[in-house]
């Protein structure tokens, strides 16, 4: 007795030639690359050595251009892309502590970066007061 999949299941195609699907395949799979063990997984599977799938990396980087970088939610996935250019960077993928040294050094940059930022943020704020003071000292000056 064979068992039958549900209709939704056999019927269940994607149409890559519907220009929004096929956004959203290469938006969803662009930002997978910005998760380094994602890229020890496909690496260790021999994904890295295809001509296609290398093709199919250069073919990505389209998603560079301003048109497209504004729907990237992860932008450290461009630069992920772009080391993914050269062989070196694919064949050292294959080992899981490539992969880990990449994870901590985003996790370090989004802990460093998040504070370096808010004191950039209250240094300009500090100077805009300072400056909003100083030209309220001078219009009181101007009109005595």
């Amino acid at each position: 007795m064979t068992q039958q999949l549900p209709p939704m299941l056999t019927q269940k195609t994607i149409n890559l030639n519907d220009e929004s699907v096929r956004f959203q395949v290469e938006l969803e799979f662009v930002q997978c690359l910005a998760n380094p063990n994602y890229l020890n997984f496909i690496a260790q599977r021999g994904y890295f050595k295809e001509t296609t799938f290398i093709n199919y990396l250069k073919y990505l980087l389209y998603w560079k251009e301003a048109t497209y970088v504004k729907y990237l939610r992860y932008p450290q996935c461009l630069h992920t892309l772009e080391l993914l250019q050269h062989a070196e960077f694919r064949n050292e993928l294959v080992n899981a502590p490539c992969a880990k040294f990449i994870e901590d050094q985003m996790l370090l940059h989004w802990q460093f970066y998040t504070r370096k930022r808010v004191r950039v943020q209250q240094s300009m704020m500090e100077t805009a007061r300072q400056q909003n003071t100083q030209d309220n000292a001078r219009s009181v000056v101007g009109k005595t």
